[in-house]
């Protein structure tokens, strides 16, 4: 469905009243994917959810008077999602629970992407910051109108073009991160071409040290011309974008694999677990015992 699919997202989710109708309803533009879900709910339905990639929750339809609430464990911050077109842009990461309040039923649109797909975009005009700042119950008229036509393309058996929906996502993320026209005065950065290249190729090795040299010479660049052309396109040097990329890697074998905190860190080439604890705390704000608990308490 849709054109060729380079990420899929690895959603962690315990659901418990939520009885999907018909199947589920998605496109893929490249790295962006578009879910639609339609389900009748029970008296208590309610979810736990976390995910290493951002996505945006956009409320598409539900029964008069019903709620669904969107809470983020331990921060006191809620999302109540009582008419159409509201929505919550949740970061990467972030274990987050929800439950209906007289909710019968309800159709939702989830749209996941990675942070590296924001930046192959965008490149240097995105503000890294704001992909970790969650939003919570917020409306935009322009946003719901791409939603909605989002939705269509997943829903319509006969879609355009995938350039059509790959040019509405480009719409909604360009809004949702308030992503403006670039100032012809900053340094330059790489292509689009180049930084996918450099990119991928931090993603698929982020767990060994990689040199400088190898970046350069996937795209004939001068060490130097590299590191500052990278961060004119993304806003951090590489080796950060690496450990950012070796920090959600392990975030999915924190969820998905019985390992000790220990065999984690050798996995993903910490030096010791006390070298490990300190870097993820940084990235994440949580040591990886804290947060791998928060995750599991979901």
């Amino acid at each position: 469905m849709g054109a060729s699919l380079n990420f899929r997202p690895k959603m962690h989710a315990m659901v418990h009243g939520f009885a999907v109708v018909d199947n589920l309803k998605w496109r893929a533009w490249d790295d962006v994917v578009a879910d639609v879900w339609r389900a009748q709910c029970a008296q208590d339905a309610q979810g736990d959810y976390v995910s290493p990639d951002p996505r945006l929750f956009v409320m598409l339809d539900l029964n008069p008077g019903g709620v669904f609430v969107l809470d983020q464990k331990g921060a006191g911050t809620t999302g109540r999602h009582d008419a159409a077109e509201t929505m919550s842009y949740v970061p990467a990461g972030m274990p987050v629970s929800g439950h209906g309040e007289r909710l019968k039923r309800i159709q939702h649109l989830d749209l996941h992407f990675s942070e590296a797909a924001v930046t192959r975009r965008f490149g240097r005009t995105v503000d890294q910051a704001r992909l970790s700042v969650p939003r919570f119950q917020f409306r935009d008229a322009k946003i719901a109108m791409l939603a909605r036509a989002i939705a269509d393309e997943c829903t319509n058996p006969a879609a355009m073009h995938g350039l059509f929906g790959a040019g509405l996502v480009n719409a909604l993320l360009a809004l949702l991160f308030d992503i403006r026209h670039e100032d012809g005065h900053r340094k330059s950065g790489l292509s689009r071409g180049q930084l996918r290249l450099v990119t991928e190729f931090i993603e698929a090795n982020c767990f060994r040290p990689i040199r400088l040299g190898e970046l350069a010479d996937l795209i004939q660049l001068s060490e130097t011309h590299l590191s500052h052309a990278f961060k004119a396109s993304t806003g951090l040097p590489p080796h950060r974008w690496q450990m950012k990329a070796r920090i959600r890697k392990v975030q999915e074998k924190l969820l998905g694999e019985p390992l000790t905190l220990s065999e984690v860190a050798l996995a993903a080439g910490f030096a010791d677990q006390a070298h490990f604890t300190r870097v993820f705390k940084t990235v994440v704000g949580l040591t990886p015992a804290q947060w791998r608990r928060s995750a599991a308490d979901r």
